[in-house]
């Protein structure tokens, strides 16, 4: 579909092809937007509108809306993440650029951030910092988890939504379950990029896999001691009320850690980028464009 002000792209990367959305000028500074969990690039759209001055480019990220699968086998790890997100800079010829990450493209980006300073300028972070944290207690028992999950999933038929509308209000209702209540409007915006053609209907185009239970996570120590090594200017922007997956104290305690790190905190939810662009634009304001 069209986008306002965007156009589409595709890169042939060594993760597979990646496709996305984008805007502004060849020669500005350099953006990579990366989208959250089974989002895709148009989360970015309402916001691409309002930001001036920068060359935006928004990924669907693999398995997510138009770009393709990792191969069986392979695992949507956030250490697999970090280098496709390497492999899109270095297919769009960009050795030094900035990141504007949300919900799981922020940690996905705080990951960048962390482990390759030399490469990221500046990092604007949405809804999270870092990655999500486990107790050591819980490793047996998330493995298990996952496993049986991934064996439970193979040979398992998609949902098929007779038509758009039936679509968004699934992925309205799949958000407010878990906390992340989703407005209409943005939530069609996902869903038309998300969805693809099916005797029937539509079924979601984003891998199934990524809906598994992740096998392993770092504990709180080892996420602090990631964050803190995010050496780039970063602004985080949260919404209040917190989500429950990371309190107001702690997302408070880990931006402390930033070495050169800002917080604002704004009303809203948790896809406040999309359903509040301009209020999240002019805290951005020129971050990205200043020397």
């Amino acid at each position: 579909m069209p986008y306002r002000g965007l156009h589409e792209f595709t890169l042939d990367t060594p993760t597979g092809r990646i496709s996305g959305l984008r805007a502004g000028d060849a020669g500005a500074p350099r953006v990579l937007a990366l989208h959250g969990w089974l989002d895709n690039a148009a989360s970015f759209v309402p916001l691409a509108a309002h930001l001036r001055g920068i060359d935006l480019v928004a990924a669907d990220l693999p398995g997510h809306g138009a770009s393709a699968h990792l191969p069986a086998g392979a695992d949507y790890s956030f250490a697999a993440a970090v280098n496709a997100v390497l492999d899109i800079a270095d297919a769009l010829g960009w050795e030094r650029f900035s990141l504007l990450g949300h919900s799981m493209g922020a940690g996905i980006s705080s990951l960048v951030a962390a482990s390759c300073p030399q490469r990221v300028e500046r990092l604007v972070a949405i809804e999270a910092l870092g990655a999500l944290a486990e107790v050591p207690e819980r490793t047996v028992s998330r493995m298990r988890e996952a496993i049986a999950a991934t064996r439970a999933l193979r040979g398992k038929s998609l949902r098929v939504f007779p038509d758009i509308a039936v679509a968004v209000r699934a992925r309205m209702t799949a958000g407010a379950q878990v906390g992340s209540r989703l407005e209409e409007t943005a939530a069609r915006l996902l869903v038309e990029r998300g969805v693809v053609p099916v005797e029937g209907g539509f079924t979601w185009s984003s891998d199934p896999r990524l809906t598994l239970p992740t096998m392993q996570r770092p504990t709180e120590p080892q996420v602090r001691d990631l964050v803190a090594g995010i050496e780039c200017p970063t602004r985080v922007i949260f919404a209040n009320p917190a989500q429950p997956y990371l309190p107001d104290p702690l997302r408070r305690e880990r931006t402390a850690l930033l070495p050169r790190g800002e917080l604002v905190v704004m009303e809203g939810g948790h896809h406040l980028h999309m359903e509040q662009p301009a209020e999240v634009a002019a805290v951005i304001g020129d971050f990205f464009t200043r020397d």
